[in-house]
């Protein structure tokens, strides 16, 4: 494959990540917009519970879809619901409609997630695998970053369904990318499998717990999420040992190379959930304009692709080393903001310095993860069962979508508990949500180190 042809597959790969990631951040900050217009305030939280348990059902069916289909159908069907979903929402006049809207949208948005993930395996050799990961997960921090600015213009504008029209114009660049890109011919992908609905259904209800948990508005409720959601995910766990499987085998054993891997993973984007409270925090006890505090917020995003195009050409000691660093910096960002943000509470504050402290703590925050991400996505390649590694790649999707879910959920219990709506226990409540989550990168280094120890036997 020469260079042109890595080219095109890299933008097939980043297109359909940015696509599915910047719908996300777009609508999160144009719905104060919508539901102004268009009515359902009580319905807010479901827009986005709706699109991730939308996203997570689409990745656990994408490599089924795959093998029955092949890429080219696969990318079409996939681009086509998120089009007609993206419409959907342009012209709703009521809640309903654009809830129907973001259902469809997110089942066009998890598949096109899935599909790229999937796709590094049949498009790169092996030794580009984590070069083509890091395209994913730099594509990923400029939609992130990009998103909320893009939506904010809208808002500002009143032309909110303009944000969802330009979502759906997004589709036919896609779709000249894929068309152009994808080889005529891929090597074969595992047959089809008999789909496990029972289990997926058992996985979308406590994804769909977990989020209502975090949308609550007493940790209470956030608590009961979270219960009901671990026993459905026990459940299904016990399902998946007794029958026919939705994940590949040993996705659900640390112990094991793939489970080691996708709980590294789920670590680490437990850790980075914590940046949402941000904006929050910098305006109530820094002071900072929501656009001044967004730009911060967004130095997160901007770490995370850095550490990916400094560890996406790695090998050896050099990239175990970068994926030990990656936790490493994560646990003391986290110890960073627990001790700077609430520094400024007052009158008196901390001043230029302290916010100095707190972008770069932001900075290493989403560098931590960056070091990591191509490295455990490539690894997921090599460590899955012969004959499920499409299915493994298309189920990290599922693990990003769980990861979110229950990190938003928890991150919200602990705030809530915390006091983060009682003006005098603001900064009690930041120093709680990131003091406590420093326990997430402690975790995903003890996976990390796991999954060397596993490379180790191979």
């Amino acid at each position: 494959m020469g260079a042109r042809a890595h080219l095109g597959a890299a933008a097939t790969l980043g297109g359909g990540t940015f696509v599915f990631s910047i719908a996300t951040f777009i609508v999160t900050t144009t719905l104060p917009t919508v539901v102004r217009e268009i009515g359902g305030l009580r319905w807010f939280a479901w827009s986005t519970t709706i699109y991730v348990v939308a996203s997570l059902i689409a990745g656990a069916l994408t490599a089924g879809l795959l093998a029955r289909t092949g890429p080219r159908i696969a990318y079409r069907i996939a681009m086509a619901l998120f089009a007609v979903g993206a419409l959907l929402c342009a012209t709703a006049h009521d809640m309903g409609w654009l809830l129907a809207g973001r259902l469809v949208q997110g089942l066009g948005g998890g598949m096109l997630s899935a599909l790229s993930f999937s796709m590094v395996r049949a498009l790169f050799r092996r030794r580009l695998w984590s070069r083509a990961m890091a395209v994913i997960s730099v594509v990923w921090g400029i939609a992130t970053m990009a998103g909320p600015a893009v939506g904010g213009l809208f808002a500002e504008a009143g032309a909110w369904r303009g944000a969802f029209f330009s979502l759906a114009a997004a589709v036919p660049l896609l779709w000249v990318v894929v068309e152009l890109s994808l080889p005529r011919r891929l090597p074969p992908g595992a047959p089809p499998r008999k789909l496990a609905l029972g289990n997926l259904l058992l996985l979308a209800a406590s994804a769909m717990a977990v989020a209502l948990g975090g949308t609550a508005t007493f940790w209470q409720g956030s608590l009961v999420g979270l219960i009901v959601a671990a026993g459905g995910i026990a459940w299904f766990r016990a399902r998946e040992g007794n029958g026919t499987r939705l994940l590949p085998r040993g996705a659900l054993d640390p112990r094991q190379g793939l489970g080691g891997t996708y709980a590294a993973q789920t670590f680490l984007l437990i850790a980075v959930v914590t940046e949402i409270y941000i904006p929050y925090f910098l305006q109530n006890l820094h002071g900072l304009s929501p656009l001044h505090a967004g730009y911060m917020s967004a130095l997160m995003a901007g770490g995370w692709s850095l550490g990916s195009l400094a560890s996406s050409g790695t090998d050896g000691m050099r990239r175990r080393l970068a994926m030990v660093l990656g936790p490493v910096a994560q646990f003391m960002a986290l110890l960073g903001l627990a001790l700077l943000l609430p520094r400024h509470a007052g009158a008196s504050g901390g001043g230029a310095g302290t916010l100095l402290g707190i972008g770069a703590a932001l900075l290493a925050l989403g560098a931590g993860i960056g070091l990591c991400w191509p490295q455990l996505g490539a690894r997921v390649f090599v460590t899955a069962p012969a004959g499920e590694k499409e299915l493994a790649a298309a189920c990290i999707t599922v693990v990003i979508t769980l990861a979110n879910a229950f990190g938003s959920a928890l991150a919200g219990m602990v705030t809530n508990l915390a006091g983060v709506t009682v003006p005098g226990d603001t900064a009690r409540a930041a120093m709680a949500l990131y003091g406590g989550f420093a326990i997430a990168p402690v975790l995903a280094l003890a996976a990390i180190l796991r999954v060397h120890a596993e490379e180790g036997v191979e």
